[in-house]
């Protein structure tokens, strides 16, 4: 038997993102939205992640608009002690369980289908009862699985294992009941971070761990991803200070990245070791001091194969055994996919328009779709930024932000929207309450904005020249 369904939107996936930008035009718009999802209950790949994992930023800058993500509170104890707290993979599960069940669905305005296999169309099925349904939009349809996260337990490695050689994705870690003699963890992303941490926080010796690290990273610290008023707005103007006189002195993209790492504006977990990949996570002091006590990190490239006595990677071997417990943790959780406009006519795919900040990305996408007519007018305030991967990268993580800044000078409406919005980080020093003054303060910061931008396409020339 086929359903039919009337709605404004038809929202494809129920994760992160999809949360955001519903919920943000259900607070800006009279729009209905049927939400249709895989998974049995609203989360995405927070629902399947290693249960260990936490937030890399402040849970004070992750969720939705309208309702605020934890307590608010500063850690005092652990390896976070000190900065905002970071929610663990079960409080968001239940925090996007509240939203749904505590502010969409009593909306009236919301139909939310769990376990639900979308075919395109606007037609779908439940994989429960089978029970078909067909969707008439019409406004848009929101695809928010273009740019979905992977995580290693969404799929089994992606190289070759020998029989009885124990290789397991993060989420196993934890059903663990007998030590093994080594724990080899594969990746140096955030997923490998994470599991690092968590083998040393369980009392697993350094020693006994051997870390394959193809592409060292470039880390942010988090006590500079702090909102105000855990951060002093003296510190704050001092670091932007210093990371713009780094990069208008810089002479090359090698000497960009020796002046960004003297100041702290980035870290890198070994200091004989220059990174060479950048993917926005952060880490605490405290937390790399822990990681810098693993001394077997392999930087032989990539794992070709494991085997039974050793692991083949593009630079060699290294050995291992039956006793040796492999911990994958190579998914590529934020890929770079090609570029495609945000806004189509009766589509919307969800992109990072905020490098690294997806779900403030899906909100702000939500509030231009809410209050602009014209796509085109919606794609110019919404330009897509990719995910960064290589160090490189990081130059173009620096314009995009000065660029965002640049972009929205003088609109009054996204200058509101921004003021009020909980995912908007308050990261800025304040502004000077004297009309004038703060006017020059914006003034000078668009301006450095536009000098650090020319410089760093200058720097980018010449790196890709070469």
């Amino acid at each position: 038997m086929l359903t039919e369904i009337e709605t404004d939107y038809l929202v494809i996936g129920a994760g992160a993102t999809a949360m955001a930008f519903v919920d943000t035009l259900l607070t800006e718009s009279p729009a209905t939205v049927t939400l249709v999802d895989r998974y049995h209950r609203p989360g995405g790949h927070w629902t399947v992640a290693y249960p260990y994992v936490r937030l890399h930023q402040p849970s004070a800058m992750y969720g939705v608009n309208s309702r605020p993500l934890g307590e608010d509170r500063v850690d005092r104890t652990g390896w976070n002690a000190g900065l905002y707290e970071l929610a663990s993979a079960a409080e968001i599960c239940d925090y996007f369980d509240q939203v749904m069940r505590r502010t969409f669905l009593p909306s009236g305005r919301v139909s939310y289908f769990p376990m639900a296999e979308y075919r395109g169309g606007g037609r779908f099925h439940l994989t429960t009862s089978g029970q078909e349904y067909q969707v008439t939009v019409r406004r848009k349809v929101v695809d928010t699985t273009y740019q979905s996260v992977t995580v290693p337990a969404m799929r089994p490695p992606e190289f070759p294992v020998a029989p009885g050689i124990p290789v397991v994705p993060p989420n196993e870690l934890p059903a663990l009941r007998e030590p093994y003699d080594r724990y080899v963890v594969v990746g140096a992303g955030k997923t490998g971070i994470d599991t690092c941490l968590w083998l040393l926080e369980q009392g697993v010796d350094p020693a006994g761990l051997t870390w394959i690290m193809p592409r060292a990273p470039w880390l942010f610290d988090r006590a500079t991803i702090q909102p105000l008023p855990l951060r002093q707005a003296e510190d704050i103007g001092r670091e932007y200070v210093a990371k713009h006189e780094a990069i208008m002195g810089a002479e090359s993209v090698p000497d960009l990245f020796r002046r960004l790492d003297a100041i702290g504006a980035l870290l890198r977990i070994s200091p004989d070791d220059r990174p060479t990949a950048f993917r926005c996570a952060t880490v605490s002091k405290a937390e790399l001091e822990q990681l810098r006590k693993i001394k077997d990190v392999v930087r032989l490239g990539r794992v070709k194969r494991i085997n039974e006595a050793d692991i083949e990677l593009d630079g060699g071997t290294v050995p291992t055994g039956h006793r040796v417990l492999h911990v994958d943790c190579t998914a590529d959780a934020a890929k770079q996919l090609p570029v495609v406009p945000i806004f189509r006519s009766g589509l919307i795919t969800l992109q990072s328009v905020r490098v690294c900040q997806p779900v403030f990305s899906a909100a702000l996408i939500a509030h231009v779709e809410a209050t602009q007519s014209e796509d085109a007018v919606k794609n110019e305030l919404c330009p897509v930024t990719p995910n960064p991967k290589t160090d490189v990268d990081w130059l173009r993580f620096a314009i995009s932000a000065n660029s965002e800044q640049l972009r929205w000078a003088g609109n009054a409406d996204i200058g509101n929207w921004l003021r009020t919005s909980r995912l908007q980080p308050n990261i800025a020093p304040p502004m000077p309450e004297d009309p004038a003054e703060r006017a020059a303060y914006e003034q000078q910061a668009l301006d450095m904005a536009q000098a650090q931008n020319a410089k760093l396409e200058e720097l980018l020339n010449a790196h890709e020249a070469h």
